[in-house]
């Protein structure tokens, strides 16, 4: 029988507590210990810092209290009865140290662990012999554990899970491996009937909640039929100080400031303006009593830190730096020292996105556009991060079209838009690693299993075809490597598939997981101190006494040996930036759309009081009158002429993605009208076709350019799909086994992973066409790579809109980034290339 939550005694308890704290729970709170006292399940959502934590996380605590109303305080063992799954390690270390604080105070003597890839076997083993009443923990670490002989413990008392931050996992393969772990939990849980579990979700920013929601309970189908989803507290709204109305207890209100540069250029460029503003953020760093500067790639957040430093060496000491390449205990250290206001300000990029509870943080600097509004709000919700704050956010345009980004961003936030996450289907690969990790631990039943399988969102459609073919796979190998051992792992013994290979048992387990990235490099000094990791690219092109940059601190490079690089002090005044894979964002649809609404409002008077609008009146008016400024439903196409060739230039504000897909289709469809060979620049607001011969094409067909018809087709022959298959491929190979990426220290090159990866590519291509895998890394080349769901979306709007054609007779603004891009795919040095671009800004605007 369902208790009202204000008549239990654990709801007393812990309002007691609040009371004393003088803290009020939130509707959106009590609602959550509500579900859960009942044994429901649903999804919280909420803006970052409004106290999602406690919603879940005390709603357990009430829940035991309810349960347990006479003993709740004696110390002894009452097994799991909370299982926390973050996917960040900091974040499950700060909210460990809150639940520790928390049931201190109540008196209540639970133990709180946490299981990641940093934590040592001695403490694992404690935690398995001395079950923790609350285990915060990593998905991959949650596989780890099933990779045991005896999980039993992982299930038998066990009252609610949390799957916390679920819109950073949704969408991703770590979402689909969490997704499979959760339906074993679930399944085996209910087994016999005995007891009831709660799975609560808890989320901030996502644009596709109830579909977050449902995939995320999707397991839970067969056992509770009702889920509930539990709104926050507060809406997000834009804070204007000149109103007075500012008293909305319901409102979470987001305070948004551009840094506006002296000069702005008529002739941008991406990237070059950002370093020239440091000096202003200065005085936002001193009035604040912390900042954190948010970059958004690893390599530009080391320039930002010497940067900073070599104009106000007095922030020596006062100003870290944070960034996921930077070993963990300089990590660990700038996380307690933000606790205890030790530091100014910290330069950081995605690793401090996610929920980690800095209550001094005041204020935070966006440096560059962030490419997505949900990205924006948490960010911005990282100040301010507690109930009835301002979060305030600084945005530093890094060229002075991102401008018009955060007038796009400001009204995203009035209208609470925010990005949607698609979840993935089918991804075998995972599913390969998730069956050995069953047969490592207590061995797997293929008919029980497979529904288990079936009873996830993302394996929901999976056919008896595909089950049995995963099988095959993996007790011979498939069709293609019947004859090698290597690649026949599991047995069948008694009904039951385990692995028996004591090597391919342990070769699996270090290698759970779906994050592939190029091999990483231990970057050490001489003395033994390690900095943190670098990407083997960048360091393939450095020779003995380079010099580079990392946390902070200038290097030379000495030697390589084991995957380590040695290093030693430099005063280098040309030490090299790293950069890191996968630095390069792109505009989300949702931005893009408000991109294209404000563009449509830039040729009305509308914004003209803006102060991002009025210092770019200069820029915008020669856009209009050297060619057309596009409204929200009008394609922009500009010709021009130029010493390089001849450019068509096409503005869709769709992101650098899309652009990249739908520039190559165009290219080849132009190619079909007439030869031509054409090189592709893009950047988030449009792409270049640059070609040596005219362009010549009746106005009336440029829509025919944009049709969705024989999109496929179209796709698969504008780009080298069997090479970007390839790649995909590697990918899908690691997480699903079939390469073995090296024992701890002496990991495979990405040369010879991608090396070996090509070899079993070409096996399957020519001995077993209809393999799973091969197929899978052909659709993920069409769904995620090329994302032919908005690709399709981007033409039907083109199709549908006005084509304006314009035959400016120079580079315009909005062309010039493009332009700009285009140069920097040559192999010129980056000095010679920003003389080049200086010579051409300085000869446009003599010209204008």
């Amino acid at each position: 029988m369902n208790h009202k939550l204000e008549e239990t005694i654990g709801y007393k308890v812990v309002e007691n507590w609040l009371n004393q704290k003088k803290i009020t729970p939130f509707k959106f709170q009590t609602d959550a210990w509500q579900h859960i006292i009942n044994q429901e399940s649903g999804l919280v959502n909420a803006p970052t810092g409004c106290g999602k934590t406690y919603s879940v996380f005390l709603g357990a605590v009430i829940q035991f209290i309810n349960q347990h109303p006479t003993n709740y305080t004696t110390s002894k063992s009452n097994g799991l009865q909370l299982l926390w799954i973050s996917p960040l390690r900091a974040l499950a270390t700060d909210i460990a140290k809150a639940m520790v604080a928390a049931l201190k105070e109540l008196n209540i003597p639970w133990k709180v662990a946490v299981r990641n890839g940093d934590t040592s076997t001695s403490d694992r083993q404690k935690q398995k012999l001395q079950n923790p009443e609350i285990l915060l923990i990593t998905p991959e670490s949650l596989h780890l554990i099933l990779a045991q002989k005896n999980h039993t413990y992982l299930v038998d008392s066990l009252k609610v899970i949390a799957v916390d931050e679920w819109h950073e996992l949704i969408g991703s393969k770590r979402g689909v491996q969490l997704e499979v772990a959760l339906s074993y939990i679930i399944a085996n849980k209910y087994k016999n009937n005995s007891s009831t579990v709660s799975l609560f979700g808890i989320s901030a920013t996502i644009g596709n909640l109830q579909e977050a929601m449902d995939v995320l309970l999707y397991p839970l189908l067969p056992y509770q039929q009702i889920f509930y989803l539990v709104k926050g507290g507060y809406g997000i709204q834009l804070y204007q100080p000149k109103k007075t109305n500012q008293t909305n207890s319901n409102t979470k209100y987001i305070q948004v400031e551009t840094i506006i540069p002296k000069e702005v250029e008529k002739y941008p460029w991406a990237g070059h303006l950002g370093l020239k503003l440091a000096e202003d953020i200065l005085p936002i760093i001193n009035a604040s009593t912390t900042t954190l500067i948010f970059i958004n790639t690893r390599g530009m957040s080391e320039r930002w830190y010497q940067t900073l430093l070599d104009i106000e060496p007095q922030l020596a000491g006062t100003i870290a730096l944070h960034h996921g390449s930077i070993e963990k205990d300089t990590r660990e250290w700038i996380e307690n020292a933000l606790h205890e206001q030790k530091l100014k300000a910290v330069i950081c990029t995605a690793s401090l996105d996610l929920g980690v509870d800095f209550r001094p943080v005041d204020t935070v600097i966006q440096v560059g556009s962030p490419k997505g509004v949900s990205r924006f709000l948490q960010r911005a919700g990282r100040s301010g991060h507690a109930p009835g704050e301002i979060s305030r956010i600084y945005f530093l345009p890094t060229n002075s079209l991102e401008m018009v980004e955060c007038v796009a961003l400001q009204k995203a936030i009035n209208l609470q838009i925010a990005e949607s996450k698609p979840p993935l289907f089918l991804c075998f690969d995972v599913l390969l690693q998730f069956l050995c990790t069953l047969a490592v631990g207590n061995g797997f039943t293929s008919n029980e299993t497979f529904k288990i399988v079936q009873q996830t969102f993302c394996f929901n459609e999976i056919t008896i075809a595909e089950w049995q073919e995963i099988i095959i796979h993996l007790t011979k190998g498939g069709k293609a490597f019947e004859q090698y051992d290597e690649y026949k792992k599991l047995d069948l013994v008694d009904d039951r598939y385990v692995i028996k290979d004591r090597r391919q048992a342990f070769r699996h387990r270090l290698h759970i997981g779906t994050i592939v990235s190029d091999a990483m490099l231990k970057v050490k000094l001489q003395n033994g101190k390690y900095l943190g990791v670098i990407e083997e690219w960048f360091i393939a092109k450095l020779e003995e006494g380079d010099s580079f940059i990392i946390a902070g601190r200038n290097v030379a490079l000495q030697h390589i040996k084991d995957m380590t690089v040695y290093v030693k002090p430099s005063n280098s005044k040309k030490s090299l930036i790293p950069s890191w894979m996968g630095g390069r964002m792109s505009l989300s649809g949702n931005l893009g759309a408000l991109l294209r609404e404000v563009f449509n409002e830039l040729k009305t008077t509308s914004l003209h009081h803006l102060p991002e609008v009025i210092a770019l009146q200069p820029l915008l008016q020669l856009q209009k009158n050297l060619s057309y400024i596009p409204g929200e439903n009008e394609v922009l196409i500009e010709h021009f002429t130029s010493k390089d060739g001849f450019h068509l230039l096409v503005y869709l504000f769709e992101g650098r993605q899309v652009h990249e897909a739908i520039s190559a289709i165009v290219a080849m469809r132009l190619s079909k009208i007439e030869t031509n060979s054409f090189s592709i620049a893009m950047n988030d607001y449009g792409f270049e076709l640059l070609s040596d011969k005219p362009i010549d094409i009746a106005e009336e067909m440029y829509k025919d350019l944009f049709t969705t018809e024989n999109l496929y087709t179209d796709i698969m022959q504008s780009v080298n799909s069997v090479e970007m298959a390839k790649r995909k491929f590697r990918d899908i190979a690691v997480i699903g086994g079939l390469i073995f990426q090296g024992m701890p220290g002496q990991g495979k090159k990405a040369r010879h992973l991608q090396s070996s990866a090509s070899l079993i590519f070409n096996v399957l291509n020519e001995f077993d066409k209809d393999n799973i895998l091969l197929k899978q890394a052909y659709q993920e080349v069409i769904d995620v790579q090329m994302d032919e769901a908005r690709l399709r979306t981007c033409l039907d709007r083109i199709t549908n809109s006005t084509i304006i054609i314009k035959h400016p007779e120079r580079f315009t603004p909005l062309s010039f980034p493009i332009i700009v891009d285009g140069l920097n795919r040559n192999n010129l040095s980056n000095e010679k290339l920003e003389e080049r671009i200086i010579r051409m800004q300085q000869q446009l605007t003599k010209d204008t």
